[in-house]
C-alpha cells in the first residue's frame, strides 16, 4: 500500500523553486500518494505572487516551476471547519496551518513542512 503524506505550501513551494531544502523534501515525499486541503491552490499562488513581485526578471520560469506543482496529482481534501476551528485553538496555529494538520490527522498521514510552528504541532 502507498504511504499518503500530507504536504503543504512552504514545503511544495520549496521543491518547486529548487530552494535550497527541494532535495531533501522530495525524498520524504518519493512514492507518496499525496494530499492537502483544497486551499493549497490559494496558498502556492500567493507565495508565487511574492516572489514574481520580489523578482520580476524571473516572472516566467516562476510561473512554469508553479505550473509543475498541478502535476504532481495533489488530492485535495475538504476540511471539517468546526474541527479545524477547534484543533487551532488548542494548538495556537492559525486556520491556514491547523488545515494542515487536521488533514493530516484525519488521514492518518506524515505532514511534510517547512513550517517550524507548523511541525511543531505535529510532534
Amino acid at each position: 500500500m502507498t504511504a499518503v503524506k500530507v504536504v503543504d505550501a512552504s514545503a511544495l513551494a520549496a521543491l518547486i523553486s529548487a530552494e535550497p531544502e527541494a532535495d531533501a523534501i522530495a525524498a520524504r515525499l518519493e512514492g507518496a500518494r499525496l494530499a492537502a486541503p483544497s486551499l493549497l491552490d490559494h496558498e502556492l499562488a500567493n507565495v508565487g505572487l511574492t516572489k514574481i513581485r520580489r523578482e520580476p526578471s524571473q516572472r516566467e520560469a516562476l510561473r512554469a516551476a508553479y505550473g509543475l506543482a498541478r502535476r504532481l496529482r495533489i488530492e485535495t481534501v475538504a476540511v471539517d471547519h468546526a474541527g479545524l476551528l477547534e484543533l487551532a485553538e488548542a494548538t495556537g496555529l492559525n486556520a491556514y496551518g491547523a488545515s494542515y494538520l487536521w488533514v493530516a490527522r484525519a488521514l492518518g498521514a506524515e505532514l511534510v513542512t517547512l513550517d517550524r510552528k507548523l511541525a511543531a504541532a505535529v510532534a
